[in-house]
């Protein structure tokens, strides 16, 4: 069973410093990281190299975003471990506007590997996958949960886990590990949580921690941020053009195709 989680969100993005960006993958929707965020990375890196070996994350869970992939990559790099590409910890988008189309989602390992060459490993299939229609608050919780439940259970012991992903999503694992659903947390670029499996619960070491990066914890968002109406988050036009595209993996993959019981396992 894994004994250490590190989460880390990704580093600053390039659409909040300009309009005029290009998406590496040609995804919609996928900014890279502005020189500001390369240099979070690189210290993330850094952090991650000075601590002693033994407690050093063994491997990297990344959301397939590309800028988490950019995120994990110096981390990478410094510790010599692979990243793996998991898209139960993808981005959350809010429930699609009717008739606009679906979200994006980002493509598999393979059609990945070519922009992180010798980092991105082919050995893992992911547990989960978003719905493309959007999910309400709850619903990512309920992501979060499934996934942690899914894949905590597939991890060799003693492993040490580095997950890259998005401050929404790391908000609701932060919550969900901690055993504090509403908790207002908030949660910055590069910002660092930290989590040690004692017994059969996860105890909190460090969360949203900024304090391994020279400019501190920056562009926090968390929870309360979201805009709503009567109650309801509020909806966000998909994709122009992808009507007609698939929306399927969805949910777990594990109980689907394995049939079998991990609710116990979390």
């Amino acid at each position: 069973m894994v004994e250490e989680i590190y989460i880390v969100r990704h580093g600053f993005r390039m659409n909040w410093v300009t309009m005029s960006w290009k998406s590496a993958t040609g995804l919609p929707r996928d900014p890279p990281l502005a020189a500001l965020g390369e240099a979070q990375a690189q210290e993330c890196a850094s952090y991650f190299h000075s601590l002693p070996e033994d407690e050093r994350p063994t491997a990297i869970f990344s959301s397939p975003y590309y800028r988490c992939l950019q995120t994990a990559s110096p981390i990478s790099t410094a510790l010599g471990i692979p990243i793996f590409v998991e898209h139960g910890l993808s981005e959350w988008y809010s429930p699609v506007e009717p008739n606009t189309g679906l979200h994006p989602r980002p493509g598999p390992a393979s059609s990945l590997e070519p922009y992180f060459p010798g980092q991105i490993s082919s050995d893992w299939d992911s547990v989960h996958y978003p719905s493309r229609l959007g999910e309400t608050v709850d619903e990512v919780h309920v992501r979060v949960e499934t996934f942690l439940q899914d894949f905590l259970p597939l991890r060799p012991k003693g492993e040490r886990l580095l997950i890259v992903s998005h401050a929404a999503t790391i908000a609701a694992l932060v919550r969900l590990l901690s055993e504090e659903r509403d908790m207002p947390i908030r949660i910055g670029c590069c910002s660092l949580s930290q989590f040690h499996k004692n017994g059969n619960t996860w105890t909190r070491v460090k969360i949203a921690d900024g304090s391994h990066l020279s400019g501190g914890s920056l562009r926090d968002w968390g929870f309360q941020d979201i805009e709503v109406d009567h109650g309801h988050v509020v909806n966000d036009p998909g994709v122009p053009g992808s009507e007609n595209e698939k929306n399927e993996p969805v949910g777990s993959v594990v109980s689907k195709n394995l049939n079998v019981n991990v609710t116990s396992s979390l």
